[in-house]
């Protein structure tokens, strides 16, 4: 089966290509630096020749919000209308647990939009929508620094191995279309600021962590579940100790 990952040379991508091409299928990367443009359409209908699955993980290369709402509505749109003429069966999206849930943050209204695209395109489809990498932790504590102390937004976290998201994409991947929203989750649900004490002492860093009502997260308050499941939710393997103790997790 060929199955094309747009974004496929970044961090979930390079992942899931791997673990496709384990399986034996015909796994491959599309993004700019690989000739396919999906927003000015550029070489997009010569990558999905004879293609039967598409999987968008791409991140906007710009995060103003007018920018990053205009890139997920326009490459979504571009690639569903390449999909249906080269006959691919199943797009698959990955966006954000909760992200319907945060309409103050710039970016999250952007995966939404890209998640209506894809649900009115009439292209079968799956969209995986995970909480935060434990990855991404070490971003998160540096945005929410103010002079020297981290400001963690409030609210219950519920992060997830990298490894566990492409391992999901790559189940979906070569399962039927859901043509319905599947969440991810990590194995553990405490708050942000909890989380984040752990991964700095686990990094030795001596930022002190303080849990702020006020702090936002990437441009917007949070509520208690605004960044969790609250139905059903599959759950990653990793858990955050099992991450940290890894020689490429916390550094």
């Amino acid at each position: 089966m060929k199955v094309v990952v747009f974004g496929g040379n970044g961090q979930i991508g390079r992942k899931l290509i791997k673990l496709l091409a384990a399986e034996g299928h015909e796994a491959v990367a599309a993004s700019r630096s690989t000739g396919v443009d999906a927003v000015t359409r550029k070489g997009l209908a010569e990558a999905l020749a004879g293609a039967q699955v598409v999987v968008d993980v791409m991140n906007a290369p710009a995060w103003g919000d007018d920018e990053v709402l205009n890139f997920f509505r326009t490459s979504s749109r571009n690639m569903v209308e390449a999909e249906k003429a080269a006959g691919v069966g199943h797009h698959i999206a990955l966006t954000i647990v909760g992200a319907d849930r945060n309409p103050d943050s710039g970016y999250q209204r952007a995966k939404v939009a890209q998640e209506k695209v894809i649900e009115a395109s009439g292209v079968p489809y799956t969209i995986v929508r995970a909480t935060q990498f434990y990855e991404f932790l070490e971003t998160i504590a540096d945005a929410s620094t103010v002079d020297g102390v981290v400001h963690a937004p409030v609210g219950q976290f519920q992060p997830v191995a990298a490894d566990d998201v492409a391992a999901e994409l790559a189940e979906v991947a070569v399962a039927e279309p859901a043509n319905a929203i599947v969440d991810l989750a990590g194995p553990e649900s405490l708050s942000m600021g909890d989380f984040l004490r752990r991964f700095l002492d686990a990094t030795y860093d001596k930022r002190k962590v303080v849990d702020d009502p006020e702090a936002t997260y990437f441009g917007g308050l949070l509520s208690e579940k605004s960044l969790v499941p609250t139905g059903e939710a599959r759950i990653g393997a990793m858990t955050f100790p099992e991450w940290l103790s890894r020689p490429e997790g916390a550094r």
